[in-house]
């Protein structure tokens, strides 16, 4: 059975830590879906790229109750991360995430600015854009480029992003699955 992941995307999103988990992920053969949080299919990133999304928070959120994800991303950037944190749908699917144990994975402001106010980093070992950290109470930061506590995978912003998209092929399909696309990209 193939593995599925929503990335969602907000207006300011980082370009590169969107599309990189993206693409990665579906050379890895996971089903990823991304979704606008807004009702607007086209959102537009922090360099003015704009991208269409494949469906918007209100379809996914109607189909919560049916569907299983086993992994939902949160690409940073600004005011990206900010649009995310502010959208309560997506908190609350956030937090079912990972109740129910299934991975969630935040990069560069997104761990601090999504996942901290939800208590979702609280007790574990994470990592974000420099100087973010300081954001954060009741979890411990480290420099690493990667941080996979538990099902929380962060990472650390747009330079890491290939690194981050390998890890969570690692986490949803396996190693060796996450180093063949690393070959494959010449990572």
């Amino acid at each position: 059975m193939s593995k599925t992941a929503i990335v969602f995307l907000a207006d300011g999103f980082e370009e590169v830590e969107a599309i990189t988990p993206i693409d990665y992920l579906r050379r890895a053969g996971v089903d990823v879906i991304t979704v606008s949080i807004s009702d607007r299919r086209i959102v537009t990133g922090s360099h003015g790229i704009p991208v269409t999304a494949d469906a918007v928070l209100a379809d996914i959120a109607a189909a919560a109750g049916s569907s299983v994800y086993d992994a939902m991303l949160l690409p940073g950037g600004m005011p990206g991360a900010a649009n995310l944190a502010a959208s309560g749908g997506v908190g609350a699917l956030l937090k079912g995430q990972a109740a129910a144990g299934r991975i969630v994975a935040a990069i560069c402001a997104s761990p601090a600015v999504v996942l901290s106010p939800l208590g979702l980093l609280a007790g574990r070992r994470f990592t974000c854009y420099p100087g973010m950290e300081s954001t954060v109470t009741g979890a411990t930061w480290s420099e690493e480029r990667v941080v996979i506590d538990g099902n929380i995978v962060t990472s650390r912003g747009a330079g890491t992003a290939a690194e981050w998209a390998i890890a969570l092929i690692g986490a949803l399909v396996g190693k060796r699955d996450g180093e063949k696309v690393a070959g494959a990209v010449l990572l």
